[in-house]
């Protein structure tokens, strides 16, 4: 069983404990101690190094926020390092392509994301600096109430608090709140407990600080009560509710989508196609998609089933052309989305003449597939092409 001594001094109304078999101490708040005075001494002793965190310029910061949505700080600290470098100023960011930013968050997901801080670059370098204002924040393109606090309160000290999932998380359990916080009038209820608990001398440090102990400490799954500076005052861990709080929200129904791919090469080029607004991927790059096309298919032919990559004619001409007899790479690559799991077929074929190609697809050299922005998935099936398909003759 575990060994531990509990020593209170009132004029530092900390409770020191320790625990012999791991050889660790830490500060228990007790119900003296302001919590965002003890929540600041957590994070003093305790912050994560971070790059954006030696820094209070705004771009940097805004960069680092936008980066860290849906993605962990583990992942989008290599993003963060690499978007320093090719676009180490807002300038930078704001004059280059789309394409040039969307290659560079390749591999993160949620593009919205990346053409939305594209955009918001441009609003900046229009207005000629960053808005010193939270409202002046939201303004820009992809910030929202979160976001627009972080950065105001980090970069620039405003009196904002930032409320996210790790908050949502540290304040109901420690209050013992039961309101879900993925409601309107719940989420209302988080921000104003956020807002009178944050102090205005140290608005980022606090903002920065909750993230750190919901990431670090208040976890959602095995939470490490043991190491919580809040264990004799939090309500959750005294009424056994860690599990339960914050108020879980419903969960979506997962859709299943399938996709089937041809890479078509034809003298050292590659059929390929930028996504369209209104689904996937948007801006980003593929090979032929047999689906939202309707000039070519893959039909069964044969009693033997070979699967034949024909010519559909016009309406007028009931006739179908063989084009070539592709080979598969890959069936069913499972590919999961936010409330969608994909599934891929990936075909290969190679033409000595070339295509007419559909509405959107244009040829592209084979050799600088690289250069261009693609979905992760299409990564993957890449990976599995023959070795000479790599190669331009």
């Amino acid at each position: 069983m575990e060994m531990f001594r509990l020593f209170f001094c009132e004029k530092s109304a900390f409770a020191l404990y320790f625990c012999s078999d791991m050889m660790i101490f830490t500060y228990l708040c007790v119900m003296s101690m302001d919590f965002a005075t003890s929540l600041l001494i957590w994070y003093q002793r305790n912050a994560r190094p971070l790059p954006w965190r030696e820094t209070k310029d705004a771009y940097a910061i805004w960069l680092s926020e936008v980066i860290l949505q849906q993605t962990r700080v583990e992942q989008g600290e290599g993003y963060w390092h690499r978007f320093m470098r090719l676009f180490p100023t807002v300038e930078a960011l704001a004059s280059a392509t789309e394409d040039e930013v969307l290659r560079a968050w390749q591999g993160l997901g949620y593009y919205s994301r990346a053409r939305n801080l594209h955009a918001a670059a441009r609003q900046v370098v229009s207005q000629g600096a960053f808005p010193r204002t939270i409202e002046g924040l939201r303004s820009l393109r992809g910030v929202g109430e979160y976001t627009a606090a972080a950065i105001g309160s980090i970069a620039f000290g405003l009196p904002a608090a930032a409320v996210d999932g790790n908050v949502f998380r540290v304040l109901a359990r420690y209050f013992g709140l039961a309101s879900s916080p993925y409601t309107t009038q719940g989420r209302r209820e988080f921000t104003t407990l956020a807002t009178e608990l944050l102090p205005s001398a140290e608005p980022g440090n606090f903002n920065q600080a909750l993230m750190d102990f919901g990431a670090m400490v208040c976890t959602p799954q095995k939470p490490r009560c043991e190491l919580c500076p809040f264990a004799l005052t939090c309500v959750a861990l005294r009424e056994e509710r860690m599990e339960e709080l914050p108020v879980k929200r419903l969960k979506k129904k997962v859709t299943e989508r399938r996709l089937t791919y041809i890479y078509i090469r034809n003298k050292g080029r590659v059929a390929m196609h930028r996504r369209e607004e209104g689904d996937i991927w948007q801006g980003l790059w593929e090979p032929l998609l047999i689906e939202g096309q309707d000039k070519y298919k893959l039909q069964t032919v044969g009693r033997e089933g070979v699967v034949a990559f024909v010519y559909s004619a016009p309406t007028d001409s009931p006739e179908e052309a063989v084009l070539a007899y592709p080979q598969l790479l890959v069936r069913n690559q499972r590919h999961e989305l936010t409330h969608r799991i994909l599934m891929a077929d990936f075909y290969f074929t190679e033409l000595q003449q070339p295509l007419a190609l559909p509405d959107g697809y244009c040829w592209v050299d084979e050799g600088k597939i690289d250069e261009y922005a693609l979905p992760r998935l299409i990564v993957k099936l890449l990976e599995r092409l023959p070795a000479p398909c790599l190669q331009s003759p």
